[in-house]
């Protein structure tokens, strides 16, 4: 996973928890996880989107 070993990562959760403490860490995990959810929404309504086109396309030529 990028090149990262459990010390690094436990450096990185160690970190984030002093940033943002332990009360904010749910909202934040859940809000990051919704932003993903959308990304993944949004790639894959492009990609039907271009296949869309593309099948329009083909239908013009024939």
């Amino acid at each position: 996973m990028f090149g990262l070993g459990y010390q690094e990562l436990l450096l990185i959760l160690l970190i984030v928890l002093i940033l943002f403490g332990a009360q904010r860490l749910p909202d934040l995990a859940r809000s990051l996880g919704s932003s993903f959810k959308e990304f993944k929404k949004g790639v894959s309504d492009v990609k039907d989107e271009g296949t869309s086109q593309a099948k329009k396309e083909e239908e013009k030529k024939a």
